[in-house]
């Protein structure tokens, strides 16, 4: 007996409102798909260009010691380049020494922070009343400390960056999700193990955060220090500019100094995603 068969398959019921898929309000993407970087370059180069016209139309009405060109200033700038690269070279070592060791010494006071309990409010203490002291304060300090204007730079320099890292690397241990604390936990690892497998994959993006946070701030404190402790360096260089009434190299240093610190941002971007590479990146829609 023949059988016949509907080739149409039974229309499917409707599924449950506790299965429905609703759809998350961030959608995991890659960095590379991410046009926010073209964005941001689009915006810096519109930004110059603007400052750049304003330069050169102020500078048709004011004096050239007030105002001068931007040809002028390129003028300076060239000169400069080839005439003082050692200054540039100087400035460049004292800033990443300085950086690496508030850097490395940051981070231990950080992860001290966040897992020795007895030890945590005498660091704090310390961290605390160190951000509560003027950066002025502590340059005239070091030059009644320090007779090497190279000590001087990196006191200044270390006492001033290092809270930025301790106090983000310690937050960053206190955002320990609780559950992958309980998770590793059942395993008993050792200290070391926790530490490795754990603490330190989760605090490097804040490590990589407060980098980006404080370049700026650091090429700043080092012009200043160099320009009250040192006779050499950028800051001798722009201190030097302006007792003899040089604007357009006063004006050339600071835009070098502009370039660097987006230079230094950029890269420090391109290693944080070859770092956290693995790690997808959520844009909120």
């Amino acid at each position: 007996m023949a059988v016949s068969v509907n080739s149409n398959p039974p229309p499917r019921a409707a599924a449950p409102a506790d299965q429905l898929v609703v759809k998350p309000l961030a959608a995991v993407v890659r960095p590379q798909r991410n046009p926010e970087n073209r964005r941001d370059l689009f915006a810096t180069a519109v930004v110059v260009i603007v400052m750049l016209i304003a330069m050169e139309i102020t500078s048709r009405y004011v004096p050239d010691y007030i105002m001068p060109s931007p040809v002028t200033v390129w003028a300076a700038a060239r000169e400069l380049f080839f005439a003082d690269p050692y200054h540039v070279g100087i400035t460049l070592i004292r800033l990443t020494v300085a950086v690496g060791v508030a850097m490395s010494l940051g981070v231990l006071l950080g992860l001290a922070m966040g897992t020795v309990r007895w030890i945590r409010p005498y660091l704090k203490a310390i961290i605390l009343i160190d951000t509560g002291i003027p950066a002025l304060s502590w340059m005239l300090i070091a030059v009644f400390w320090f007779k090497n204007p190279e000590t001087r730079i990196f006191f200044i320099l270390l006492v001033i960056l290092l809270p930025f890292y301790a106090l983000n690397v310690y937050e960053g241990v206190r955002a320990l999700p609780k559950d992958l604390v309980d998770m590793i936990e059942s395993f008993r690892p050792s200290r070391w193990q926790v530490l490795r497998y754990l603490i330190l994959p989760h605090i490097v993006p804040y490590i990589f955060l407060t980098t980006k946070s404080v370049i700026g701030y650091a090429i700043r404190m080092v012009i200043f220090a160099e320009l009250v402790a040192s006779a050499v360096g950028i800051g001798a260089r722009m201190n030097l500019a302006q007792s003899t009434f040089r604007i357009d190299q006063v004006l050339a240093w600071t835009f070098f100094l502009v370039i660097l610190n987006l230079v230094l941002q950029a890269a420090v971007n391109a290693l944080e995603k070859v770092t956290l590479r693995w790690r997808a990146e959520a844009v909120v829609r």
